[in-house]
């Protein structure tokens, strides 16, 4: 379903997440974190955690998915809630210049390596996970039996 190509598009993604955030972001974080204000300290710590993350895509790139997906929304809204029109006021300063460039580098990266058709089929028109506690008439449908692995206690109710 996805080409050698793609899973590498998206191996060097994670990678360059995980290089950048994990060298940049959390020695940060781990020296000067009392130092920072409020929200940033907040910011700055879930940047490193998503670094840590984009560890794990490297090795599963399909299933962390949502970790470029994140990153790309957070930084689709910054350089269009912020960047742009601080740009369009004539108010950017240096830091924020460069983080808009480098936002709009993401953005660009992110739409062109998603696999956009697999995140329509598995995230938009799949069905949703379920609401409800399964009960035993659903059990009771052959359809149903995997539900069994995740629902202990009907099986110990069945007896």
């Amino acid at each position: 379903m996805f080409t050698t190509l793609r899973l590498y598009l998206l191996r060097a993604s994670y990678f360059m997440m995980f290089l950048f955030l994990t060298t940049q972001i959390l020695p940060q974080v781990i020296l000067r974190g009392t130092q920072y204000p409020h929200m940033s300290g907040v910011a700055r710590a879930l940047l490193a955690a998503l670094g840590l993350l984009a560890l794990l895509g490297i090795r599963y790139p399909i299933r962390m998915l949502p970790i470029l997906l994140f990153e790309l929304a957070w930084k689709a809204i910054w350089v269009f809630a912020i960047g742009l029109p601080l740009r369009m006021a004539h108010q950017l300063d240096a830091g924020q210049a460069q983080t808009l460039i480098d936002c709009s580098f993401g953005v660009v990266l992110c739409l062109i390596v998603i696999p956009w058709p697999y995140v329509m089929d598995t995230y938009v028109r799949a069905a949703g996970d379920r609401w409800k506690r399964v009960t035993d008439d659903l059990m009771d449908n052959q359809s149903c039996q995997h539900y069994d692995l995740f629902v202990p206690d009907i099986q110990a109710r069945r007896r």
